[in-house]
């Protein structure tokens, strides 16, 4: 199925595997890439030269087209940028919108860049500054997620830009996405579906409670990081909205010398990523110290096993997915599925027309 997404990055099918910390790494990635989809890898839970180590493993394993996700605003972006440009990869994807000077520099070496907005004027702004295409992320989906329902959002951002839009949250098969190309997106991008798959890295006793888990167990919180995140509700969830100011901002600086020390980021450094966190938000410091160490309480669950210690973020999906097929096995699924979805309604059309 070849779409503008298709021939954008050089990818078989129109599907992208988003870049989720700690579960989106070189396994799951080339998995996904050799499947035919667009594997994206998470870098902002990696060192600077463990993202180099983790690029070259995914090549290694595949000669397919693959992506690096990053935070546009990490003290580092530039030192990660110029390892995508070294490398060779295809696709950079921001999680935050980049700057346009960012844009312009991969632009010049051939990268091409996705951004993920979850609102019109994001998308328009990151068009105008010459985004090759953008990923929008609709409410439904998991993680850092806004209030408007990927149906609303979606159509609004395809009318106001001229470059390939992905459409990302809800989905899951191939009707979701035969629904998006109506819309005029050119794929879709799915996090918590290819997480729950045989490739994925994640603790099986983590993947089997996102199985058990129904549309209602996934909730909206701002009480990790005081920006709306979307994840499974655990006692950990409910005490981390019930702890008073001191005692959050107790478990804030604990967990940020924790992930200060893993990630090798300086104080300086994680300040300055408070700092930008807080940035046009009412966030408070503690607010802002959760917001630098959530890799933290996302590791202990996705990499740990500890989802009592950990969060785990999860589009609304999770409540209609009851299996984990590998990545090909996905990815065929919901092609065949697509493709046979097309074909009734366009011989539904043909009846319709006698």
């Amino acid at each position: 199925m070849e779409t503008a997404l298709t021939k954008l990055v050089g990818v078989r099918h129109p599907v992208v595997q988003t870049g989720m910390g700690w579960v989106a790494g070189p396994r799951l990635v080339s998995a996904s890439a050799n499947a035919g989809a667009l594997g994206v890898l998470a870098s902002a839970t990696m060192t600077v030269e463990e993202l180099r180590c983790a690029v070259r493993e995914v090549k290694s394993r595949t000669d397919a087209p693959f992506g690096v996700n990053l935070r546009a605003d990490a003290g580092d972006a530039r030192d990660r940028v110029r390892i995508i440009i070294e490398e060779g990869v295809r696709v950079a994807s921001f999680a935050l919108a980049p700057s346009r000077a960012l844009i312009a520099e991969l632009k010049d070496a051939g990268v091409v860049v996705i951004p993920s907005v979850g609102a019109r004027r994001h998308a328009e702004k990151v068009a105008a500054w010459g985004a090759d295409a953008v990923i929008v992320q609709g409410g439904e989906g998991g993680g850092h997620t806004g209030e408007v329902a990927t149906t609303v959002l979606l159509p609004q951002v395809v009318d106001a830009v001229g470059i390939p839009v992905v459409a990302a949250g809800g989905f899951f098969d191939g009707r979701g996405l035969v629904a998006a190309l109506a819309y005029g997106a050119a794929g879709v991008a799915m996090g918590t579906r290819f997480l729950l798959t045989s490739d994925s890295t994640v603790p099986d006793p983590v993947k089997a409670q996102y199985l058990a888990a129904t549309v209602k167990d996934v909730t909206v919180t701002t009480a990790v990081d005081g920006l709306p995140h979307r994840m499974l509700r655990t006692d950990l969830v409910d005490s981390l909205e019930g702890a008073g100011r001191t005692r959050s901002f107790a478990r804030s600086v604990r967990r940020a010398a924790a992930f200060r020390k893993l990630s090798g980021l300086t104080w300086p450094q994680m300040i300055r990523d408070g700092l930008a966190l807080k940035h046009g938000r009412d966030l408070s410091w503690s607010q802002a110290l959760l917001a630098a160490n959530t890799p933290m309480l996302l590791r202990a669950s996705m990499v740990e096993g500890r989802t009592d210690l950990g969060v785990m973020a999860s589009g609304q999906v999770a409540g209609v997915i009851e299996d984990l097929p590998s990545c090909a096995e996905l990815v065929e699924r919901v092609m065949t599925e697509a493709e046979r979805v097309l074909h009734e309604l366009c011989a539904a059309g043909v009846r319709a027309s006698r």
